[in-house]
């Protein structure tokens, strides 16, 4: 039985739920939690309801807005005090930014962007897509512990039946060390809507979108699906949709369990972001567009006409 340390981020009073599909995925283990700010008794809830057993509260000066450096500093502090043998965070953008730099600290092994994982007695093996998704790799990690891995959101799924762990909350005081550059506020995009990244449900539209205005069929639409609107680097580059939104290699990675894509013709940089999708729709005019030979079901036909009708049907379908 493997010792794990699961990094959890916070987000007002939800837990992301990358840090549930993990905890999720780890029973039969013995599962600790960190995270940063001000835990509430519905966060200790859902953490506990997914197997966390003590849920270490990370506290000292300079630790209340995210630092590299301190949160950094911070994590190795207590990592150096306590034995584990695996530290598991999701691949979120804080996570890509945070862990590796503890990894590095700690001149430990990490493993990235893994989509699936298993146990073989203390050893984790994960499921790794190289090669722009082109292929899939199995990976291990060796040498000093704890061992590093980050896990892809969405790509694990939540438990449907977790097993519970007790939950019990502990203060830890940590040191963040000498932060040389402190981030003095975070701002945050006008949607409430989740992150691309967290997103079960995203409406992509590429440069067949024409202007910036034309976003509002797909935000309407995803409104009614309760969906998260993306664009394709094509849509962002002619400045019909802000750089937030773009999906693919050089965006963000998403694994929804719903993506359509609307006039995106499937270049192989935004597949390389969307492939891990469940399931994949395509409305686009071009019947031989690469899109439609990685989409599960597509529409061929003027998505100015198809998108509004669609969103009219799942209204009255979810109605």
């Amino acid at each position: 039985m493997a010792k794990i340390l699961v990094f959890s981020e916070i987000n007002g009073d939800r837990v992301k739920n990358v840090t549930l599909e993990i905890l999720g995925r780890l029973s039969g283990h013995a599962i600790d939690v960190a995270a940063f700010g001000n835990l509430s008794s519905s966060v200790i809830s859902d953490l506990a309801k997914y197997g966390a057993n003590n849920i270490h509260n990370l506290k000292g000066a300079n630790l209340d807005k995210y630092s590299p450096e301190g949160w950094a500093n911070a994590l190795q502090d207590f990592l150096s005090k306590n034995s584990y043998d695996y530290f598991i965070a999701g691949s979120t953008s804080l996570g890509k930014d945070l862990i590796p730099r503890v990894a590095g600290m700690m001149n430990s092994g990490m493993a990235t962007e893994l989509t699936n994982f298993v146990f073989e007695g203390e050893t984790l093996k994960g499921t790794r897509p190289m090669f722009a998704g082109k292929c899939l790799t199995k990976v291990e990690v060796t040498g000093s512990k704890p061992h590093f891995v980050t896990i892809r959101p969405n790509a694990l799924g939540l438990v449907e039946s977790p097993k519970a762990g007790t939950g019990t909350k502990t203060d830890a005081n940590v040191n963040a060390g000498n932060i040389r550059a402190i981030i003095k506020d975070i701002v945050k995009g006008a949607s409430e809507k989740l992150d691309l990244t967290e997103a079960n449900i995203i409406v992509s539209g590429g440069r067949a979108m024409k202007d910036r205005s034309n976003f509002k069929i797909l935000h309407e639409l995803a409104d009614v699906i309760g969906a998260t609107v993306g664009a394709s680097r094509a849509a962002v580059d002619s400045g019909h949709a802000d750089h937030s939104m773009q999906v693919g290699q050089t965006g963000k990675t998403v694994s929804p369990s719903l993506y359509i894509a609307c006039g995106i013709s499937g270049a192989i940089q935004h597949l390389a972001g969307m492939r891990t999708s469940k399931v994949i729709v395509a409305i686009n005019t071009d019947p031989d567009a690469p899109i439609f030979t990685k989409a599960d079901y597509g529409i061929v036909g003027d998505l100015f006409k198809i998108v509004p009708i669609l969103k009219e049907e799942l209204a009255a379908i979810l109605k």
